[in-house]
């Protein structure tokens, strides 16, 4: 686990400044410059607004006396894809966009519950539950 988490915080970063390179060479490095705040400032806007809407939710389910169990997933894509928009490259921003927006949310969502099945079933996360 450890040296998944030093490649990826390694390479990430080098693929990243590559690809701004690259496209500063096309356009230019003033429109990349541009392209990296936009895209900081549009994927703030969307992460605090769907992370409200998520909160909203996430309330009204709890009133109800119900697990809000899907909207926390839909705010841990949330959480994580408005910190990858946050992050300059262009990787990082295609997929936070997809974590932010709803629709490609899913995928993640289908991902993350796979995996934290797989995680139960192998006795790796214990779950309690009390009433």
């Amino acid at each position: 686990m450890l040296l998944k988490l030093i490649l990826l915080f390694t390479l990430t970063p080098l693929v990243e400044l590559f690809f701004l390179i690259k496209l500063a060479q096309i356009t230019s490095t003033w429109t990349t410059i541009g392209i990296v705040f936009l895209t900081g400032i549009v994927g703030a806007y969307l992460a605090k607004s769907q992370g409200k809407l998520i909160l909203t939710r996430i309330k009204i389910e709890l009133n109800e006396g119900r697990i809000p169990g899907n909207q926390l997933l839909n705010g841990l894509c949330v959480l994580i894809g408005g910190a990858l928009l946050l992050t300059p490259g262009i990787i990082t921003d295609v997929f936070g966009f997809m974590l932010v927006i709803p629709g490609t949310r899913e995928i993640f969502k289908t991902i993350i519950r796979r995996k934290f099945k797989k995680m139960i079933e192998t006795g790796n996360i214990n779950i309690y539950f009390r009433r």
